[in-house]
C-alpha cells in the first residue's frame, strides 16, 4: 500500500536531507521554523526518507517505537491514532551510560517498557496471543527525545517527520520470557526525586495494547517486524525535560531498574 502524498519526490528528498542534516547539528526539525505545511502521510514519507539516508551512511534499524499512545496525548498533537518511529543501534545504550546533554536539543525523558520478538511477525496472524507468544524478553528503559517544536500547533506532522522525536534509547536488565498477568509500577526519577510514577500497570495487556496496531501501520508500507527487533510499547504519560537534572532513572518493582547521566 502507497502513502498518500500531496509533496513531489523531489520536495521529500529536499525536506529530508535539510531534516538529517539539523538532527546530525543537534538541532531537529528547523526547517519547520519557515512555517512549513505537510500532512501526516508526507510526514511518514519523509521519516522514511530520512531513514532510507540513514540506512546508506551504513546506520542499522534495530527495531521501532510506539508513541502518542494516550488520548490526551494525541489530542494535543492532533491525531486520532499512535505514532511510530524507527530505532537505530548507533543511539542504544545501556544502563549506567554517561550522556551529554549538548549532544541533544531539549532533552525530555519518558519511563517505558520494550520488549525483544522471538520471531518474525506475520501481519495476517498478529492477534494478540499470537503477538504474547511472539515476545523473547521485557526490559525497563528510559526513552530520550528531542523535546522540540518549531512550527505551529499542532505539532503531529512535525513530530512524524522528526521519527517521533526519537533521540535514543537506555536499556535497563533483561527479563526472558515474562509470566502473564503480572503487575507492576513504573517511576521516573531524575536527581533521585520522583518526577512520575504509575501503579498496577498489567503484563501484558498495559504493555502490549498497541503493538497489534504497530505491525499493521508497518504493512501498510510492506515492511514486517523482525526477529530480533526491539519494540518501545509506549509511554503512560509525555516527555519531561530534564532541564539541569544529571541522574536519570526508571524503576520496575517487577522487571528491575535502569539509569542514565547526563552531563
Amino acid at each position: 500500500m502507497q502513502i498518500p502524498s500531496y509533496l513531489t519526490s523531489k520536495e521529500i528528498e529536499i525536506i529530508s536531507k535539510k531534516i538529517l542534516k539539523d538532527y546530525d547539528a543537534n538541532n531537529p526539525g528547523l526547517i519547520f521554523k519557515d512555517k512549513i505545511k505537510i500532512t501526516n502521510s508526507d510526514a511518514l514519507l519523509i521519516q522514511s526518507a530520512v531513514s532510507r539516508l540513514r540506512e546508506k551512511r551504513g546506520e542499522e534499524i534495530i527495531g521501532y517505537k510506539i508513541g502518542c499512545v494516550q488520548k490526551e496525548t494525541q489530542k494535543k498533537m492532533g491525531f486520532t491514532q499512535p505514532a511510530w518511529g524507527t530505532l537505530w543501534k548507533s543511539e542504544l545504550h545501556v544502563s549506567g551510560v554517561s550522556l551529554s546533554k549538548k549532544d541533544y536539543s531539549n532533552p525530555a525523558m519518558e519511563a517505558e517498557f520494550g520488549v525483544i520478538l522471538n520471531r518474525d511477525i506475520d501481519p495476517m496472524l498478529a492477534n494478540f496471543n499470537y503477538i504474547l507468544q511472539s515476545i523473547e524478553s521485557i526490559y525497563p528503559l528510559i526513552e530520550i527525545h528531542n523535546l522540540v517544536f518549531h512550527g505551529n500547533a499542532p505539532h503531529g506532522a512535525e513530530l512524524l517527520a522528526n521519527n517521533a522525536i526519537h533521540a535514543g534509547v537506555v536499556l535497563g536488565p533483561e527479563s526472558k520470557f515474562p509470566k502473564a498477568n503480572q503487575t507492576t509500577d513504573l517511576k521516573l526519577i531524575y536527581d533521585k526525586k520522583e518526577v512520575e510514577a504509575w501503579y498496577n500497570k498489567n503484563w501484558p495487556k498495559d504493555m502490549l495494547s498497541e503493538v497489534g496496531w504497530l505491525i499493521k501501520e508497518q504493512a501498510k508500507v510492506n515492511n514486517i517486524l523482525k526477529k530480533g527487533n526491539l519494540i518501545l510499547t509506549g509511554a503512560f504519560g509525555f516527555p519531561v525535560p530534564i532541564n539541569d537534572k544529571k541522574l536519570i532513572e526508571v524503576t520496575s518493582s517487577l522487571y528491575g531498574n535502569v539509569q542514565a547521566n547526563f552531563n
